[in-house]
């Protein structure tokens, strides 16, 4: 007879004490190995949107006081979301050295934005100090969709400008399951595609009266269950 045992739990992480060597340790561990710091050491996916925006994969504690030495960086929105883990327990100490203001904004990179998140990036955009610099992890897909947004919400650019946010260029794949966000992107060209050349809706009311996020979504899931999937090949977050 077999004998069945409770799996066993996942303990809670315990946050790492900054103000101990031990801690400091741990954090350290947290950034470099945890989540791939390593990789990122030479590799920053640094780019300029605008003479006032910039965007990046996960910035180390070194990175950000350069940002804001040689950029003149006043404002970094983290769009990962704020977390007890040591990239982000480091890098809030970072910003508070450099006099920073660290602005925790969380998008996702295989989910199409609410709503919500469209209108409080368009609120958020209007209320930092700039220079600001946006990241996600590898600053590819949630700081691509972001991009768009920026583009299309601050800078009033056209929409092929503001797509192009999402290319390769900045190391995102719209074949695996980021690629939603292109499909978030496509539903509104989609939408204008059959109104009269230069009737666009804008986008805003477009957001407001007509965007169904699910329909995109649900959409988007078929296409893909139909084709090549890469996110397990690429290792992506």
């Amino acid at each position: 007879m077999v004998k069945l045992t409770p799996k066993t739990k996942r303990k809670a992480h315990v946050p790492a004490d900054l103000s101990t060597p031990a801690g400091r340790a741990q954090a350290r561990r947290e950034l470099v190995w945890g989540d791939h710091g390593f990789l990122r050491a030479r590799f920053s996916n640094l780019h300029q949107i605008s003479p006032e925006m910039w965007r990046s994969n996960q910035p180390s504690p070194r990175q950000i006081l350069a940002h804001a030495r040689q950029r003149g960086i006043r404002t970094i929105l983290n769009l990962r979301g704020p977390t007890t883990r040591g990239y982000y327990l480091l890098e809030k100490e970072a910003c508070q050295q450099a006099g920073i203001e660290l602005v925790d904004f969380q998008v996702f990179s295989r989910d199409p934005p609410t709503r919500e998140t469209i209108f409080a990036a368009r609120d958020l955009f209007e209320r930092i100090e700039y220079p600001a610099l946006m990241h996600c992890k590898s600053g590819a897909d949630r700081a691509g969709v972001m991009g768009v947004l920026y583009k299309l919400l601050r800078e009033r650019a056209s929409f092929e400008d503001a797509a192009g946010q999402l290319s390769g260029k900045y190391l995102h794949v719209r074949q695996g399951k980021t690629g939603v966000l292109d499909a978030f992107i496509a539903a509104y060209a989609d939408y204008n595609s059959g109104r009269q050349a230069g009737r666009w809706k804008p986008f805003l009311d477009w957001v407001a009266e007509d965007y169904d996020r699910m329909a995109v979504k649900e959409a988007f899931a078929r296409k893909l269950g139909r084709g090549l999937q890469l996110d397990a090949l690429l290792g992506r977050e």
